[in-house]
């Protein structure tokens, strides 16, 4: 009580209204909806930053956007633009995380502007702008299959045009590899062991190994191979013929992956 008034408790941070509360869970659970499937193709991918980050990712900035326009949008002088603005430049730190140098190679830019991108569709949710939030989901989602198959167009044409490389140092530029192996069920741990023990090797470093279940009782395991030289194949084609030779094989195969994602 100050000078014979009584000053009534702060109720306006607190959302109790039951519509209001349905409506800023509902952008809530788009938010990681919408994450949770851009990072399914990052997953799907075996990079770094998947399903869960970038779920995490568009939730935490649907949350701030949530608290700049409710928590604080109701106090005199607070401006929720500014809540917006710091998610969109606090990301690129967490997006920095994911960018590696390994030799000549940068790997992981896709996944750090995907990760940018999951910030800007939970902010649209936390918004209100579920649909916007929507179009761009796919949006985002399209820019990583759907343009894939013209960036390597693009890349094969370009080395085409190009002059034969010189030899130099380049050479030894680290290289990956995916290697996938389709077996049974009943036999995915014992191809696991055999990958582990294929790729264990001076010139290689394993990256990533993914287990994928199948249909009829069938799974892929996935495994990407860093190799320190390009070129170093060899074991690579080693691998894949004797594990090959395993009855319960379905088939075994490698290929060269894309280190700029």
């Amino acid at each position: 009580m100050l000078g014979g008034l009584v000053t009534p408790p702060r109720k306006d941070r607190l959302v109790t209204d039951p519509g209001t509360l349905f409506g800023l869970s509902f952008r809530i659970f788009v938010a990681m909806a919408l994450g949770a499937a851009i990072g399914l193709e990052r997953q799907w991918r075996l990079r770094t930053a998947g399903i869960r980050t970038n779920a995490l990712v568009s939730v935490g900035a649907c949350l701030f956007v949530i608290m700049g326009a409710v928590g604080l949008g109701r106090d005199a002088g607070a401006d929720p633009t500014r809540v917006a603005a710091q998610v969109v430049s606090g990301i690129g730190f967490l997006g920095a995380g994911v960018i590696l140098r390994d030799g000549f190679n940068i790997r992981g830019l896709t996944t750090a502007a995907t990760l940018w991108c999951a910030a800007a569709i939970g902010s649209l949710a936390g918004a209100g702008m579920e649909v916007m939030a929507l179009i761009g989901c796919f949006a985002i989602i399209a820019t990583n299959t759907l343009l894939r198959p013209l960036s390597r167009f693009v890349n094969g044409r370009q080395r085409r045009d190009s002059p034969p490389p010189v030899p130099a140092e380049d050479d030894d530029a680290p290289t990956d590899y995916m290697l996938e192996i389709v077996t049974t069920d009943k036999s995915e741990s014992r191809i696991r062991v055999m990958i582990l023990q294929a790729v264990d090797r001076p010139e290689y470093t394993l990256r990533s190994l993914d287990i994928r279940p199948g249909k009829s009782s069938r799974t892929k395991v996935l495994a990407g191979v860093s190799a320190h030289h390009a070129g170093d194949t060899a074991g690579l084609e080693t691998a894949v013929h004797r594990i090959g030779l395993d009855p319960q094989v379905t088939s075994s195969r490698w290929w060269p992956a894309e280190a700029d994602d």
